[in-house]
């Protein structure tokens, strides 16, 4: 999935963390949401400005990250 069109990172908004493209909402904050047990549903009926594409952005970037943490051999 294509996650640079929902991720952006901003110094100005939420000191530069990874946010949703148009919200506040760090990539983190949805993640958290995710490992607590929210369903995509709940999440989206509690954050309306969010679409389904937006959490699987989040999802997709988070793998990105991994992934090339993942590069380095272990020690």
């Amino acid at each position: 999935m294509d996650f640079e069109s929902h991720i952006i990172v901003d110094p100005a908004i939420r000191s530069g963390k990874p946010c949703i493209a148009g919200t506040r909402i760090t990539v983190y904050d949805i993640l958290e949401y995710l490992a607590g047990g929210m369903s995509q549903e709940e999440i989206l009926s509690d954050f309306p400005s969010l679409t389904s594409k937006d959490i699987l952005s989040t999802l997709a970037f988070a793998a990105s990250r991994e992934r090339k943490l993942a590069v380095y051999p272990a020690a």
